[in-house]
């Protein structure tokens, strides 16, 4: 791994010279057990500690597919899915991999005993398997966490609706997390010139999925002048999302916890911002057992008040049961909820009377196809939309890095250097980078 990382740290090594660079037997990578999984067994989710499941180890390097490519991995980042993985919620991942394990022969490498974690990275093509035409060894590359088979006809007009979809490093094994990651092809992207290699690889799974949830027509559709109420507004998903609304003529209304967040998400240049915890809504009873619709409309007021009097088009939803309720009910009729996913907890609740009888609408969204991926990206590349890191951790406390998001402790996202022996390494374009540096480290040390 040392002339390989000495290659890519060179910033001139000829491509050809990476195919000829032998690969090791072994790497570093970030790891969760199969015999660990009753580690946290009894306790809330809120105690279990991912430093003591993830594990820093050495581990074989995979067999190289039909289709797939081997990548050097510089950087990658934290995902929630990492800290669902790490503490065995809501199920152990080795299911996923038990499961893909027996579709065919190929797929049989990703059941192992252990699960290399990651969702997302910045790296260099290693080498490419039969079949690949568009990359080459030496190619920069960031990759795109959906993995499809596309054997069955469902999946050809929507990626992902291909009954074998998966999310790489999370439903399938190699993940990003590592020194090397084996992924499809078709799922790298070209690495934004003007970002580090840390800064390239942060974007990837919460970019596309708020570009697929807000932006595409599988998800919200918005449109310019659209009031847009994004949770968790100065997030790892919801900065993206505050971003695509202000850089698509939306209105963002900002829903954060703190002063600090609100200051985040001013400084993107949204003006509407509810500080939640400042105006103590409490959509549930102490024992979290009922709603009170009460605040659901004190809520929906304060919308008004922001907006000039104007109902919410799409809400970008994702902490699930603690908020669902008032989003229901705030949207304006004829709008759209937007789902993908559920932080605060999967079992929601709300009166569907304010669903049926205004003509609302819940869509479902999950990730992004390649297609959605690729543009997503494509405006990370050219300073459109920035990356939201706040910081980085060497791989060797890659548990500490779940932790802080476990925990709500960072902001934006939380990156791992893998290869990259330090931060600031990777920028090609630097006049670029210029032009967009004050953005570009919007989240830095908060």
């Amino acid at each position: 791994m040392d002339d390989i990382r000495a290659a890519i740290l060179a910033g001139d090594t000829p491509r050809e010279q990476f195919a000829e660079l032998p690969l090791p037997e072994a790497y570093t990578a970030a790891t969760v057990h199969k015999d660990e999984t009753e580690l946290f067994d009894g306790m809330a989710s809120r105690d279990k500690d991912p430093r003591k499941s993830l594990h820093v180890e050495e581990v074989p390097l995979p067999e190289l597919g039909p289709g797939e490519a081997l990548v050097a991995v510089m950087a990658s980042a934290i995902n929630y899915n990492t800290v669902w993985t790490s503490i065995f919620e809501p199920v152990s991942t080795f299911g996923f991999l038990e499961r893909y394990g027996r579709l065919s022969p190929l797929t049989k490498r990703h059941d192992l005993p252990y699960h290399i974690v990651g969702s997302d990275l910045s790296g260099v093509v290693l080498r490419t398997g039969p079949g690949v035409t568009k990359w080459q060894p030496g190619q920069e590359v960031v990759a795109h966490c959906l993995s499809v088979e596309l054997e069955a006809a469902d999946g050809h007009n929507d990626t992902m609706m291909d009954p074998e979809q998966r999310i790489w490093g999370f439903e399938t094994n190699f993940g990003g997390l590592a020194e090397v990651a084996l992924v499809k092809a078709n799922q790298l992207m070209p690495k934004p010139a003007h970002l580090t290699w840390e800064e390239a690889a942060s974007p990837g799974l919460v970019n596309c999925t708020a570009y697929r949830q807000l932006v595409s027509k599988n998800g919200g559709d918005m449109k310019q002048g659209d009031n847009v109420l994004i949770w968790g507004a100065s997030g790892g998903l919801g900065g993206f999302a505050t971003q695509y609304a202000l850089n698509g003529g939306a209105t963002p209304i900002c829903v954060v916890s703190n002063d600090e967040k609100a200051d985040i998400c001013r400084s993107m240049g949204a003006e509407l911002i509810i500080n939640r915890s400042e105006e103590q809504y409490r959509f549930w009873n102490e024992d979290n057992t009922a709603q009170n619709p009460k605040e659901w409309n004190r809520f929906g007021k304060r919308i008004r008040e922001l907006t000039g009097g104007e109902d919410i088009d799409i809400v970008f939803e994702h902490p699930g049961r603690e908020t669902f309720g008032a989003s229901v009910y705030v949207t304006r009729k004829g709008g759209t909820i937007t789902t993908c996913a559920s932080t605060t907890g999967f079992m929601h609740e709300y009166d569907n009377r304010y669903l049926w009888m205004n003509l609302k609408r819940i869509i479902s969204s999950h990730f992004a196809n390649y297609r959605e991926s690729w543009e997503a990206n494509r405006l990370i590349a050219k300073g459109k939309i920035h990356p939201t890191l706040s910081r980085s951790y060497p791989l060797i406390e890659v548990g500490q890095a779940a932790l802080d998001v476990h925990k709500n402790l960072h902001q934006g996202k939380v990156g791992v250097l893998c290869l990259a022996p330090e931060e600031g390494l990777g920028v090609r374009d630097h006049e670029l980078r210029d032009q967009h540096v004050d953005a570009i480290n919007r989240f830095r040390d908060r």
